[in-house]
């Protein structure tokens, strides 16, 4: 789900794979891209959310099979596109950085996605004692992320989440991440401006049993006047670590991500001619799930 500042939630089966509370009003919860320019310190996301910075024009746009938010900041064009596999469990945001300007830009890429991995109810109840069995690690082979939550009794359902990242353009540096969501904000700061983002500082690289879990990954990508770099982030979910790290190696393919978009679009078209449900309808479908997600006081 994700709502037109390109916040929102992930979820699997009946888990929530990232954090998030039902309000209107601040609309600060989901997986977000953050980016900062190195030589100018000017730091945007690739939806409005969470760091609320205005643009020179932004638009977002849902279709059936995935969602686009393209934003205009001076001499930079942003693009995320959003899709959810049609073949495995995993989801792709592929962000397009277009310098329209005179000057090659270096950009820091980083992601950011609040870990639940335990049922909504279970995580509304008690989300600090919900954090606490959540464990990370880092797969240097495949560059992925990783993290499970250790179950407490064998009625709970194994899950394991991966995070990887893969680029389409000259990097500069090597992959840096972070799991502990403190650290990442530093100390009196908040999502809308983390001091890991807005100072530039190298995230920490910290894994393990973090008290406050979170999944981050950062590429800085060198863009020269007239030309595009792409950075496609995938989060994969799996019952079991094995099926999470295959996984995570197949989305570090550049190439998957367009083989995901042309799936989503053909099983798209097959559901609504299945369901006899025209573009219209479609749309108004999308109008009306609205008001199920978020309570309207005037119905």
């Amino acid at each position: 789900m994700l709502t037109a500042a390109g916040s929102g939630y992930s979820r699997w089966r009946d888990i929530a794979v990232t954090r998030w509370r039902e309000d209107v009003t601040r609309d600060c919860w989901g997986s977000y891209v953050f980016l900062r320019d190195v030589q100018t310190g000017q730091v945007w996301s690739a939806g409005y959310q969470p760091s609320c910075v205005e643009p020179d024009a932004y638009q977002a746009s849902f279709y059936e099979d995935r969602a686009e938010f393209v934003r205009h900041d001076r001499a930079l064009t942003t693009t995320l596109e959003v899709v959810v596999s049609s073949e495995d469990d995993a989801e792709m945001r592929r962000v397009s950085i277009t310098n329209l300007g005179m000057r090659t830009r270096d950009i820091q890429v980083t992601s950011y996605a609040e870990l639940c991995l335990a049922s909504q109810a279970a995580d509304v109840a008690h989300p600090a004692f919900s954090n606490l069995f959540v464990q990370t690690e880092f797969v240097s082979d495949s560059g992925a992320l990783l993290a499970t939550r250790r179950r407490q009794s064998d009625k709970e359902t194994a899950v394991w989440a991966a995070h990887v990242v893969v680029v389409e353009g000259d990097t500069i540096g090597a992959l840096e991440f972070e799991t502990d969501r403190a650290r990442f904000l530093g100390r009196g700061h908040n999502i809308r401006n983390p001091l890991s983002i807005v100072d530039g500082q190298p995230l920490s690289n910290t894994v393990g049993a973090v008290l406050d879990p979170m999944m981050s990954l950062r590429r800085t990508v060198r863009i020269p006047p007239g030309t595009t770099a792409r950075i496609v982030f995938s989060t994969i979910v799996a019952p079991a670590r094995e099926q999470a790290i295959d996984l995570a190696d197949k989305y570090r393919d550049a190439t998957t991500f367009e083989r995901t978009l042309t799936l989503a679009w053909t099983q798209a078209q097959v559901q609504l001619h299945h369901l006899g449900i025209g573009l219209d309808e479609a749309h108004l479908f999308q109008r009306l799930a609205n008001v199920v997600l978020y309570s309207d006081a005037s119905l």
